[in-house]
């Protein structure tokens, strides 16, 4: 378990004051793969240093398992370091040294043997797939594999996950609960399928549509010569779906209920931790009266219909 309560950090320069984090409170559960995410200068890379430490938040306490780290004394915060791990953008390998004693380095002050530490770097190397490799080529080829990997030790181990970063792609791959942030502050929290089905900011929004490409469908649809074949009798409408409801056939059933023509004119599928999520853009065509009969259908069968465009 993580608590962060209270995270402020001030950076004093010159008589010039920043505000890198303000105010953020975060309780991420045991055993929980988390994301940060947020643009480039959000306070993502401060707020996941002030976790360890090696950023002294200005006021605010941090917690990790039953530790208060931010009432440790110099000395207790490097006991409780050991069983934090933390990996840098930039891991700084030493180049010159074989995997193996990249990895046996930091054990050397560690009080084990010479026995023990070769046992314990073979565990390691067994536990993240590389226990035939003797080089110093340690990081695995792909994004995609080094998720998996984590996601395999997080099972494994049971272990408490924290990942910054700024692409949606990242998080929809492997996090259980999402934390946006934007100007130092949390501005959104919860789970992933809630972050990605019904995001409540901008900012989340905007990182939504990296992933559906929403944008360049709403470009096409505010062409004149798309918005000049919509009659008066028609409704451009936006239908949003999770789970077991994307292999239903409700359009079909829409169509023949209401006496209505439903036309797909857009639509994208998404799988985010073995959920469907997707959506369709059609158009609707019939009396109003019918078509505003379909929205209370669509909700009572937890499907969720949004007007985008109507005349």
């Amino acid at each position: 378990m993580i608590s962060l309560r209270d995270i402020r950090k001030v950076y004093l320069s010159d008589n010039i004051r920043v505000d890198e984090i303000r105010g953020v409170s975060l309780e991420i559960g045991e055993g929980e793969i988390c994301g940060i995410i947020g643009f480039s200068g959000a306070g993502k890379s401060t707020l996941v240093r002030c976790i360890n430490l090696l950023e002294n938040p200005t006021s605010g306490k941090i917690f990790v398992g039953n530790q208060e780290l931010t009432s440790l004394s110099p000395k207790e915060l490097r006991e409780a370091r050991k069983n934090i791990g933390m990996i840098f953008q930039h891991f700084n390998l030493m180049q010159s040294k074989t995997v193996s004693k990249n990895i046996a380095y930091p054990l050397k002050g560690s009080g084990l043997s010479k026995e023990q530490i070769k046992k314990r770097v073979s565990e390691l190397l067994e536990l993240v797939g590389l226990s035939d490799k003797a080089t110093s080529a340690l990081d695995p080829q792909t994004t995609q594999s080094i998720l998996s990997l984590l996601k395999d030790i997080n099972k494994k181990l049971g272990l408490t996950i924290v990942i910054i970063t700024h692409e949606m792609h990242v998080v929809k791959e492997i996090c259980d609960t999402v934390a946006v942030i934007e100007n130092g502050n949390i501005v959104e929290y919860g789970d992933l399928i809630q972050i990605f089905t019904k995001p409540k900011i901008k900012v989340t929004k905007d990182f939504i549509v990296t992933i559906f490409q929403e944008n360049k469908i709403y470009e096409l649809l505010e062409k004149d010569y798309f918005k000049n074949e919509i009659r008066k009798d028609e409704v451009l409408a936006k239908i949003v779906f999770v789970g077991q409801n994307t292999g239903k056939a409700f359009i079909s059933k829409i169509s023949r209920k209401f006496k209505i023509d439903a036309s797909i004119l857009f639509g994208n599928i998404e799988i985010i931790q073995n959920t469907p999520i997707g959506y369709l853009v059609v158009k609707l065509s019939g009396q109003i009266e019918n078509i505003l009969k379909v929205e209370s259908y669509l909700k009572e069968n937890n499907i969720e219909l949004k007007y985008s465009v109507s005349n």
